[in-house]
């Protein structure tokens, strides 16, 4: 995993990126735990030196520890034995230390894990505090050609302009609550603290993304020769949405793309199909390929606002082409920023503490998509 230069910075040199490494090794070995299809994706099998691999209970009390020692050399302490413990957590540094280093693991890992969520048709940029994203818009249309007489000069002038959509990102905010006291003595998991608010993050990033995507396909033209919205299924409309969306994508490959429910209806209309136990139709729920355009399937996602809600729709297929540009354009804005309480803030001795995040997402490209509503 790539480590960003302003992780670089805040760590002091890639000397000192060790924490920040076994904090993306450990959340790839906790994904691929939650998330068995892209297991082979993270390189977590590291091994003890007689060849057995370490657990993942191991590896959190490893990276705890890093994590713990990450803290205190941001904080300046290099005698934290000298004063016991209670002593120790009265100290703003310590606070101040804890949440910036929780800051740059989100940072870390975030923008990659948001990719794999929302990467078939959204574009995921990082820029500064401060400054706002604006996408040029390419017309797809091409020049007409006109028959002419040899002896015209010229023919009807054509000039295309480029189109402009600006995206500003907006504040959001998490606050949670920790324990100091039990994070230093080793009694509370600071990784298994972060791995949550960062899965908190990429849900509501996620969530975002999809919202506004699946909005715009919501509204497309349903009617006429130049329809791209299609009710109920049938191979021939699929495959004909498919070859429309890629020629007018200036010959990208359409690829087919829908929820693993909704790719269990992406079947041949002939029903004398046969499959085996073994075939890739029973492995992975659905046809890889359907009359050669790919069939890619989006995870689906938990609406945490309603108990045991799901947030895609699994009535959907969606046909684009992200070679050609992705439909959805997000922008994430500057660092991870967080706001902590003082030692004694709370009657409970915890503390609250409050993270931010600036991100936008918006429809921003001259490519098209279509969609297929099934029964």
């Amino acid at each position: 995993m790539k480590i960003s230069n302003k992780i670089l910075q805040f760590a002091g040199g890639e000397s000192n990126v060790a924490p920040y490494k076994a904090f993306a090794d450990y959340w790839n070995h906790f994904r691929s735990m939650t998330d068995k299809g892209n297991a082979q994706k993270y390189d977590f099998q590291r091994s003890r030196p007689d060849g057995s691999s370490i657990t993942f209970d191991e590896k959190e009390i490893q990276m705890n520890h890093s994590l713990r020692k990450e803290i205190l050399r941001h904080a300046n302490i290099s005698n934290f034995d000298a004063f016991p413990l209670e002593q120790w957590i009265t100290n703003p540094m310590i606070s101040w230390a804890t949440f910036a280093v929780v800051n740059q693991l989100v940072d870390m890992v975030l923008p990659d894990t948001i990719i794999d969520s929302i990467g078939l048709y959204t574009d995921v940029r990082q820029i500064d505090w401060g400054d706002s994203a604006a996408f040029e818009i390419k017309p797809r249309d091409l020049f007409v050609v006109s028959r002419a007489g040899r002896g015209m000069r010229s023919a009807e002038v054509h000039k295309q302009f480029n189109g402009q959509v600006t995206l500003v990102p907006q504040m959001r905010e998490l606050t949670v609550q920790v324990s100091l006291y039990k994070v230093l003595a080793g009694k509370e998991s600071l990784g298994d603290f972060v791995a949550k608010v960062i899965r908190s993050l990429e849900t509501d990033m996620a969530k975002d993304a999809y919202t506004v995507f699946n909005t715009a396909m919501t509204n497309l033209n349903a009617t006429g020769d130049d329809k791209l919205k299609y009710a109920g299924y049938s191979q021939s409309d699929l495959i004909s949405l498919a070859q429309k969306v890629s020629s007018w994508n200036g010959g990208n490959k359409a690829v087919i793309v829908g929820t693993p429910v909704a790719l269990l209806s992406v079947l041949p209309t002939d029903a004398n199909y046969r499959y085996t136990l073994e075939s890739d139709y029973v492995k992975m729920g659905y046809i890889n390929t359907m009359a050669t355009y790919d069939v890619l399937s989006i995870p689906q996602l938990a609406d945490y606002s309603t108990p045991f809600k799901l947030m895609l729709d699994d009535t959907r297929l969606y046909v684009l082409s992200p070679s050609a540009g992705k439909i959805v354009k997000m922008v994430i804005e500057g660092s991870t920023m967080s706001n902590i309480d003082s030692s004694f803030a709370n009657a409970n001795l915890n503390q609250n503490a409050t993270l931010y995040k600036s991100w936008a997402s918006g429809v921003a490209t001259s490519s098209i998509a279509g969609v297929m509503t099934l029964p």
